[in-house]
């Protein structure tokens, strides 16, 4: 059953549930001209430290969990504070509409190879430049960020008495950062030198389940899973407030189906009702999860390029609740999913 930070706990709360859902056409990731970090450059504070030698390889940096399950991560944009979510299910970072004109960002020049516009969930939307973005020691000078409309992100927050997000961080930094994402510790690593050799310091998977991650064209995380012991593939998200499931496959099985009061929320997309359902042999990789209750949606227009029909079909979002649970280490250097059964 979904409990704390999961649907059941949020009866009392809000009821539009969030999914920071990014998913592009293709043509829109990555933004970037070649999938490697750009040396990062350091604050004026830190210009002496440079000039010694003393980069520092890695930067972890600690996360926040707002009440709708989501993972944030403190930031500076163009010198100024900025709250990101932490979604693995983006394939490009985005910035809030209203908060554009804030950071003092500007369009993408129309003469570079970086798009001025992509296409997300199905509309196009606006690329702007943050001249920097800072996450601890790693600046990235010239970062372009998808402009994209999270206002039910922000009314959720209102209802919360919380902060609202600026933006999401997306695959196209975690990527080229080598980050490791433990969804347990909330902790993000990064690589600030992109010279710098091995894995992220501190980071021990004694006792974990490795669960290879495949990366589609759009960007996107993928692991291999079996519901009731169909083969299927569940899209990594942290983005999403919990675990969900194809409406369609979920029919296809005959598993009962629950009304709830719940909508979901994503990018560029029309809310659309969650529905709850019971799995009883819930498995990713070789972690049997036994019998989870998830949220069940219609994901056309979450999930791109036939994947809901492929074979073994894109079956649902690997959210943060099993994440959590599971205490999910994501490491994007190495492309593996560690999970504790």
């Amino acid at each position: 059953m979904i409990t704390r930070n999961g649907l059941g706990s949020l009866h009392s709360l809000a009821a539009t549930l969030l999914v920071w859902a990014l998913a592009s056409s293709g043509q829109a990731a990555p933004l970037h001209r070649a999938a490697t970090p750009r040396v990062p450059q350091a604050p004026a504070a830190e210009q002496k430290s440079l000039r010694a030698g003393r980069v520092p390889q890695f930067q972890a940096l600690p996360l926040e969990r707002s009440g709708q399950n989501h993972l944030l991560v403190r930031a500076f944009i163009n010198d100024k504070p900025a709250l990101l979510g932490v979604d693995t299910g983006a394939p490009v970072s985005a910035i809030a509409l209203t908060r554009v004109a804030h950071f003092g960002m500007t369009p993408a020049p129309a003469n570079s190879e970086i798009p001025t516009r992509v296409r997300i969930n199905g509309s196009f939307a606006g690329v702007v430049m943050a001249q920097g973005l800072r996450l601890g020691a790693l600046n990235l000078i010239d970062e372009p960020m998808v402009a994209v409309d999270l206002g039910s992100s922000s009314k959720a927050a209102k209802m919360m008495n919380e902060q609202p997000i600026d933006g999401l961080l997306g695959a196209d930094i975690l990527f080229p950062t080598a980050a490791v994402l433990d969804c347990r510790a909330q902790i993000l690593i990064l690589k600030v030198d992109p010279n710098a050799r091995g894995t992220a310091p501190g980071v021990s998977y004694a006792g974990f389940s490795r669960v290879p991650i495949h990366v589609s064209a759009g960007y996107n995380l993928y692991v291999d899973g079996a519901l009731n012991g169909k083969p299927a593939k569940l899209m990594i998200d942290t983005g999403a407030y919990g675990t969900l499931l194809n409406q369609r496959f979920v029919r296809s099985m005959r598993i009962p189906l629950r009304d709830t009061p719940f909508r979901s929320a994503g990018v560029n997309l029309k809310q659309r009702g969650v529905q709850l359902a019971t799995i009883s042999k819930f498995a990713v990789g070789l972690v049997n999860m036994r019998s989870k209750e998830v949220g069940v949606i219609d994901l056309a227009g979450l999930v791109h390029g036939g994947m809901l029909d492929a074979s073994p079909p894109v079956a649902g979002l690997l959210g943060s609740e099993i994440l959590q649970r599971h205490s999910a280490i994501i490491d994007f250097g190495s492309r593996t999913l560690y999970l504790k059964r």
